[in-house]
């Protein structure tokens, strides 16, 4: 008898509320009261924080997909050491598997690098050669592993999507001390990766040694890719070398604390998506601690100071509303200069659409937004008033406008009927160093004149 869709659905459901996990299970997993979670947890929480240490510099150095093109290259020696360790009547051992990845994945890298010095290929195609050739003697490997009967050759296709969850703690102390051992050298040869990684011809002009420096740090990508085979596979282990550095950008623009970061995001991927694994034993683990990682990428993307998309709109947003209200205050200046009636009379709104390209509900907003910082008065019968703050401020701006005028003017041989234009991009971002430095080029008077005619474009009249 078979069932009808809606009773497998609802029976799909019984079984998704029934493999929910319990309260008890949350704490058992998230105290760590197993041994094999700790073990799991323990050791991916160490290749996370290995992986973005050494992933920071791979992306610096805009070599991001050079591990995915290692991971792929340890392919065909995981299974050319099987055939190897069979032959020797070794058996699967995990030691020479790792060997033979090592071996494989270093002539990989070796490769790239020989493409890229020796030829003309950029280091992308270089990368895509070496990437896909290995993977498919990696596949013709593989086959023949399954070919030859002994028995022994299940799991090594662990390699490929990763076995967390058969991790044990010689497995964390190998990727503790690979993944130690790279970080102190990170950061012993600090200095000399970041100079590789912002300027490597510099480096080279001031005989800095560049290759060598560029194969020690694929050296640091090697090992951890390799220690990294058996927790996420060599098709995921790609992830924890380029999203935790990826999501560090975000959140510094300086060098070291994007590492620290980058460790400290990759660690956090790498217990959590393990974590999570452990509730949700019919999830991969590699792929949670993916998972992980694209979540903490988000957050990063989404809110991180340095480069995230919403403090970056804010910031726009608030530049934008400065520089209408300088606009602004210089409009209203310069209006009051063009009348002769001093900055203390009263001014029509409606005079301020003829001097900037504003609708009159943009000019309110501006206007209104003025007078919550207290720059201007605006009463209900449509007059403008500047307050004492924003008489000075309206001083200053204009001021500083016509500092930078005069420099185009006697300085960058602009004309002065073109140099209106050129000031009004500059003058918002001029800091207090710059202001000194142009008064000290400019005659500093407390009322600088314009060096041009005042125009007001919606008249096109000219006040001199």
């Amino acid at each position: 008898m078979t069932m009808t869709p809606r009773l497998e659905t609802s029976a799909a459901m019984v079984d998704l509320a029934s493999a929910w996990p319990t309260s008890e299970q949350w704490i058992r997993v998230f105290t760590l009261q197993d041994h094999n979670t700790r073990v799991v947890v323990l050791g991916t929480l160490l290749l996370g924080i290995a992986a973005g240490v050494v992933g920071s510099f791979t992306l610096l150095r805009k070599r991001a997909l050079m591990g995915d093109a290692l991971s792929h290259a340890t392919l065909p020696g995981i299974g050319l050491a099987f055939v190897i360790a069979v032959g020797l009547g070794m058996g699967r051992s995990l030691f020479v598997l790792l060997i033979g990845a090592v071996v494989t994945g270093a002539i990989g890298v070796g490769t790239v690098l020989l493409l890229r010095q020796q030829t003309r290929l950029k280091e992308d195609a270089a990368m895509g050669i070496v990437l896909s050739v290995f993977f498919g003697a990696g596949v013709c490997m593989l086959t023949i592993v399954q070919q030859m009967g002994s028995g022994s050759a299940a799991g090594l296709e662990g390699f490929i999507y990763g076995k967390t969850a058969s991790m044990v703690p010689q497995d964390v102390w190998l990727i503790a001390i690979a993944g130690g051992l790279s970080i102190v050298a990170c950061g012993l040869l600090f200095k000399e990766l970041r100079l590789l990684c912002f300027d490597a011809g510099y480096a080279q002009a001031q005989g800095w040694p560049t290759l060598a420096l560029d194969v020690t740090l694929m050296a640091f990508v090697t090992a951890v890719t390799v220690v990294g085979l058996q927790a996420v596979g060599l098709i995921l282990v790609i992830a924890l070398l380029i999203i935790p550095a990826a999501a560090a950008r975000f959140w510094s623009d300086r060098m070291l604390p994007m590492t620290l970061l980058a460790g400290a995001l990759g660690g956090v991927s790498g217990a959590i998506g393990a974590a999570v694994s452990a509730l949700a034993p019919r999830l991969p683990s590699g792929a949670m601690i993916v998972l992980v990682a694209a979540a903490v990428f988000g957050v990063s993307m989404a809110f991180g100071p340095a480069r995230g998309v919403v403090p970056r709109a804010l910031r726009h947003r608030n530049l934008r509303r400065r520089v209408e209200q300088q606009h602004l205050l210089r409009a209203i200046y310069e209006w009051h200069e063009r009348g002769g009636e001093g900055v203390a009379g009263g001014l029509p709104v409606f005079e301020l659409v003829k001097t900037r390209s504003w609708s009159q509900s943009r000019l309110q907003r501006i206007v209104r937004r003025a007078e919550r910082d207290d720059l201007l008065d605006f009463d209900e019968t449509g007059l403008i008033t500047l307050t004492d703050f924003g008489r000075d401020a309206a001083r200053r701006v204009t001021r500083n406008h016509r500092l930078w005028e005069a420099y185009l003017i006697e300085h960058a041989d602009v004309a002065p009927s073109h140099v209106d234009r050129d000031a009004d991009a500059i003058e918002h971002v001029l800091d207090r160093d710059m202001i000194r430095r142009l008064e000290s080029l400019i005659a500093p008077a407390e009322d600088l004149p314009s060096p041009h005619p005042i125009r007001t474009p919606a008249t096109a009249g000219v006040v001199e």
